[in-house]
């Protein structure tokens, strides 16, 4: 047998097989839509959330906080983020010995929480404490179960669920930017009772994610309970960290890793981009909303292509377009060209965060699947915390220059997650 016959790596090959008339029966079930839609809501709630920080960016440097730089303000975000995807792994572990229903509890009060928090700030070292810490620990923890139970729950259609599962956060970025904006630009609400009314839209949406999201049926009733609570009488299972040893794993995290240190830049910065061609603050709010919407799109479509045409050929190309598109930010310069800019961005990169927990999983065994998305959110929390605080400093030199740093480090990400497709497997056409 020659190198580029060989068979898709054991952790592939060891993933549970059933015959199609037993596998669509057990993936969708009332048990798994239910989980699905608890799923979507949670990362309406976070990653949706972090998604709309552009908007805040804009509104506390002309406002709150206006002795502070972009640089400064863009490290509320960054470490929020950093934050977020740390605390992942932790929770990615814990979710595979406890169950998904007590991290979820935990996440989603910190959440709502830190959300009332942040409307009693007024100093930079507040916001920092309560936007940048508190919030991404809550949305760890309220965010990572789900992406592991949706995994369990589907196989076939794991890229289009877990594609669901993400949009959510997407429809969360087009919802909260116009939400606050219309509180705070139009009806001139103050900035506490903006973040409070938020803060009372989240607490339903989590109590539903917090009683729908539960694991696989096909568990006996006495391995559910174990499943459910972290105290059990039966010997504790001891963690496996055998993904991590996964040489494709290992590339695929370092360019996923790569990718996010230019992916969340504009995001945070098409808003003030916006501004500084001279378009007007409430039309620049809007574009988080339209990069969120175009993204939306993208993540449903890549994950439901990635289940017929293989997660990491979709994965690779998005990774590549997403550069492509960065490197032609500058170029946007009326509002036909940006609008269409944040479509094409949006669209293309969005399909990266569903794609990046389908790929992983696919790595995986059933027992290690929150070990999998939580190493990976580790992977990127580095890269997430640092890549917004460069952009911000770059902007000093123009936006051209950030145009071309978020387009490099985005194809460099690209490129090593191709080279993680190809030591998958060497051949062009195989679905991968």
């Amino acid at each position: 047998m020659s190198p580029s016959e060989k068979p898709l790596p054991a952790s592939i090959a060891a993933e549970p097989r059933k015959g199609a008339s037993e596998q669509q029966p057990s993936e969708f079930n009332t048990r798994s839509i239910l989980t699905l839609i608890g799923s979507a809501l949670a990362t309406f709630c976070t990653v949706g959330f972090l998604n709309a920080f552009g908007v805040f960016i804009e509104y506390y440097q002309s406002h709150l906080l206006t002795d502070k730089s972009s640089f400064d303000l863009s490290w509320i975000g960054s470490f929020s983020t950093f934050v977020f995807f740390l605390t992942a792994a932790p929770a990615g572990l814990l979710v595979d010995r406890c169950g998904p229903t007590i991290l979820l509890i935990v996440g989603g009060t910190v959440t709502v929480l830190s959300m009332f928090m942040i409307s009693l700030c007024r100093e930079y070292y507040q916001f920092f404490l309560a936007q940048g810490f508190l919030l991404g620990v809550g949305q760890a923890f309220l965010a990572c179960p789900v992406f592991a139970m949706v995994s369990g729950h589907f196989n076939k259609n794991r890229g289009l669920a877990t594609g669901f599962t993400i949009a959510g956060s997407s429809l969360g970025g087009v919802v909260w930017p116009i939400m606050v904006n219309q509180l705070l630009n139009k009806k001139a609400v103050s900035f506490g009772w903006t973040i409070r009314i938020v803060a009372f839209t989240m607490l339903p949406l989590v109590v539903i994610t917090c009683a729908t999201v539960r694991p696989p049926a096909a568990k006996k009733p006495e391995e559910e309970e174990a499943a459910t609570s972290c105290t059990t009488d039966r010997p504790k299972k001891k963690t496996d960290l055998s993904i991590v040893k996964n040489r494709v794993f290992q590339t695929f995290c370092a360019g996923i890793g790569l990718f996010y240190l230019g992916m969340f830049s504009p995001f945070f910065f098409t808003t003030s981009y916006a501004v500084s061609i001279g378009f007007s603050t409430s039309f620049a709010f809007y574009l988080v909303s339209i990069l969120n919407a175009a993204s939306l799109f993208g993540r449903i479509s890549a994950g439901w292509l990635a289940d017929r045409y293989g997660h990491f050929n979709l994965c690779s190309i998005s990774a590549l377009l997403s550069a492509a598109v960065a490197f032609c930010w500058t170029a946007a310069t009326n509002t036909a060209g940006i609008v269409i800019w944040a479509l094409a961005y949006g669209f293309c990169s969005g399909s990266i965060l569903a794609l990046q927990v389908s790929c992983g999983t696919k790595l995986a065994t059933p027992e290690t699947y929150g070990t999998a998305v939580g190493m990976i959110m580790a992977i990127v929390s580095l890269t997430g915390l640092f890549g917004s605080p460069i952009s911000g400093e770059l902007i000093k030199y123009g936006y051209l220059a950030l145009s071309m740093y978020v387009g490099a480090v985005t194809a460099l990400g690209g490129a090593l997650i191709c080279l993680a497709r190809f030591q998958l497997s060497q051949k062009l056409l195989v679905i991968a």
